[in-house]
């Protein structure tokens, strides 16, 4: 009887501090919007819960530039990752995972640009020709 009046004791005293705390939590919002530090916080708060790395962090990592070729970027991956594999860090291994995957997307993403302005200017050379050829037909 007694283990069951001590149990309900304790879950009535954890729900009672929960809800304290929340409304504490909700409160202290509340009064950090109205001095404008809730934004900087949200803001702080977004920037370290994203797991997306950033082209430059990236860069860092791998110790390459922006002018180095994706061959050059491959190579330092793959010592780096080897020199982490055996008795290494593996929280730096899949910093070097994550580095490469970043600059592997932004790599795809000038193809794909490149790619589109090759296929534009294509494309504007031959209306260029087919406009210079209509004088011609038209005689």
């Amino acid at each position: 009887m007694a283990a069951k009046i001590l149990a309900n004791l304790i879950v009535m005293g954890s729900t009672i501090l929960g809800r304290a705390f929340i409304q504490a939590y909700r409160q202290a919002l509340a009064n950090a919007s109205k001095s404008g530090v809730a934004q900087e916080t949200i803001q702080n708060t977004i920037r370290r819960g994203s797991k997306v790395m950033t082209e430059q962090e990236a860069r860092q990592i791998l110790g390459v530039t922006e002018e180095t070729s994706w061959e050059e970027i491959l190579k330092k991956y793959d010592a780096l990752f080897e020199r982490n594999a055996k008795n290494g860090s593996f929280y730096i291994q899949s910093k070097v995972h994550r580095a490469k995957e970043c600059l592997e997307a932004v790599n795809q993403g000038k193809g794909e640009e490149d790619s589109r302005k090759t296929i534009l200017a294509s494309a504007a050379a031959a209306a260029a020709a087919a406009a210079a050829m209509l004088p011609i037909l038209n005689e």
